[in-house]
């Protein structure tokens, strides 16, 4: 057994681990146990769940037409970061918490969904983490009403992973508190993932690898350092960090022994992104590898607290040579510090604005080259879903997979995702009408396909392959959704959510959810 296969058996206990050590605490440790059941009623137009209603929900998604589903949640977080043991009256170094998430869907497509399990103990700053898990990734100003993030957007079910993090942004203790940190180290199971059966080469080599396993055990790698620059009690702030993510695992059982490195050595490639090849492989980046470069800046006026941000993309290489440099996330939040929920009349609490774009990819001809040619955002070579988990993209939801499209519109055979090349506008609000909580979601997009659907075609460094057939047809959509909530007594509230989606690109639809929930 290697070392990387024996250290993959000995940390997929660790939650069960974590579960065993939180089950020894004091009975009285429970009361901060907090519990949801939830029932929902849907009926949807076309056969198929509007965009927004099925999108960065992670994973938690209704089965299309009419059904109903019936939703459990359990979770106990941390005591606040002062809280002090109420027995030795000294402030608590260590914490514990855990989650569960369940969703049972009856209709045209009955199933029962893990949406969340896992466990955690808290040590200072630092956090150990375990299970299937709601996270996202990359600076944003409100994940819950944003398009998504580019590489970890909450759109598709949480990888199983063990996750040692600094979960909130720590104050180092020099130059007077102006530097603060976060960040995170994440190993993950993905399961046994779909590969090409063959691999082409460049083609100026024309060289095919054949795949001896099209089906490896793949795992996840993650990992994160976010900068905050700005002392607590500053107006202003400012923050940069970035993240990287890869699929990878058991290359030698696809390549066969040309594959020369051992286990502990792809992690250290896949760790660092150095390429690897040999005679029978090809010579890339080790797994599918992408992420986003991050920057911020937010400044707290007296009445409104105001974020911008830009999510800059890298998947295949273009960014070293700030080739793909106008593709990005770019968006403004705005916090509004004077909400009250307990006023009768209309109230915002957060509003969002973004600006999608991912149309440049460094794929047009007069774009400055690059060995790997356009970056043609979560298609992959090697893995034939490219970025995503259980057949839903990883990150942001504008960019569509095939199952999602309407049919009849250009894709090549090897892409999940065929349509990559977006330019869209969105908007987020959150507020309250008397009693009703409320979040709403509006999008226009256009949208262009990949690049290897266009009449530019695919490129691998200078070498083109220009197309007149199988050309994608651009087409526009919007995307309406509304949600709302409101307490009815004894711990029940009552809610709604509709949708809507208009366009070319998916599907016409409307959809309409009621739900009832109890908490205690």
């Amino acid at each position: 057994m290697s070392f990387i296969e024996n250290l993959n058996n000995k940390l997929i206990l660790i939650p069960i681990a974590l579960l065993a050590l939180t089950s020894q605490t004091k009975a009285q440790t429970f009361k901060g146990i907090k519990a949801e059941v939830e029932i929902q009623a849907i009926g949807t137009t076309s056969g198929v769940v509007p965009f927004w209603m099925r999108s960065n929900q992670f994973g938690s998604t209704p089965s299309v037409g009419a059904s109903a589903s019936f939703i459990a949640r359990f979770h106990r977080d941390y005591s606040i970061p002062s809280s002090v043991d109420s027995v030795s009256g000294k402030k608590k170094l260590l914490d514990w918490g855990f989650g569960f998430d369940g969703r049972a869907n009856a209709g045209k497509e009955s199933e029962i969904q893990l949406i969340e399990a896992y466990a955690k103990v808290r040590a200072g700053i630092f956090q150990l983490k375990g299970g299937r898990t709601k996270d996202v990734m990359g600076l944003n100003g409100d994940t819950s009403l944003s398009s998504g993030n580019f590489s970890v957007s909450g759109n598709a079910l949480g990888i199983p992973k063990i996750e040692l993090s600094i979960p909130n942004y720590y104050t180092l203790p020099v130059f007077n508190g102006l530097f603060a940190i976060k960040g995170n180290f994440v190993h993950g199971w993905v399961g046994k993932t779909r590969i090409l059966d063959v691999i082409t080469g460049s083609q100026s080599s024309n060289q095919v690898y054949t795949i001896q396993n099209t089906h490896p055990a793949t795992y996840f790698h993650q990992k994160s350092l976010y900068v905050r620059l700005g002392r607590e009690d500053w107006k202003l702030k400012l923050y940069g960090g970035f993240n990287h993510q890869v699929y990878w695992g058991n290359e030698k059982e696809a390549y066969g022994p040309n594959f020369k490195l051992s286990p502990l050595k792809s992690f250290f490639y896949v760790a660092t992104g150095k390429s690897y090849g040999a005679t029978g492989v090809p010579t890339s980046k080790i797994g599918n590898q992408l992420g986003s470069v991050d920057l911020g800046a937010e400044y707290d006026f007296n009445s409104i607290k105001v974020m911008v941000y830009r999510q800059t993309f890298y998947d295949v290489g273009a960014l070293s040579k700030l080739a793909n440099i106008r593709d990005g996330l770019n968006g403004i939040s705005l916090e509004n510090k004077n909400y009250n929920r307990k006023n009768r009349g209309f109230e915002w609490k957060k509003a969002l604005f973004e600006f999608f774009y991912s149309k440049d990819q460094a794929g047009y001809p007069w774009s400055t080259p690059t060995k790997s040619g356009d970056e043609d955002y979560y298609n992959n070579f090697y893995y034939m879903e490219g970025w995503s988990y259980k057949r839903m993209g990883l990150g942001n939801p504008l960019i569509t997979t095939r199952d999602d499209a309407r049919k009849g519109q250009a894709y090549r055979y090897a892409d999940n995702f065929i349509n990559n090349r977006v330019v869209a506008v969105h908007f987020g609000l959150s507020g309250s009408v008397q009693d009703w909580d409320f979040t709403t979601k509006l999008t226009y997009s256009k949208n262009y396909g990949t690049f290897g659907t266009s009449i530019y075609g695919g490129s691998t460094g200078s070498i083109r392959n220009p197309q007149t057939t199988n050309i994608f047809v651009p087409a526009d959509q919007f995307s309406f959704y509304l949600e709302g909530m409101r307490p009815i007594n004894k711990g029940y509230s009552l809610g709604f959510a509709t949708a809507l989606d208009q366009g070319k690109l998916l599907y016409n639809s409307y959809g309409l959810l009621l739900k009832l929930r109890k908490s205690w």
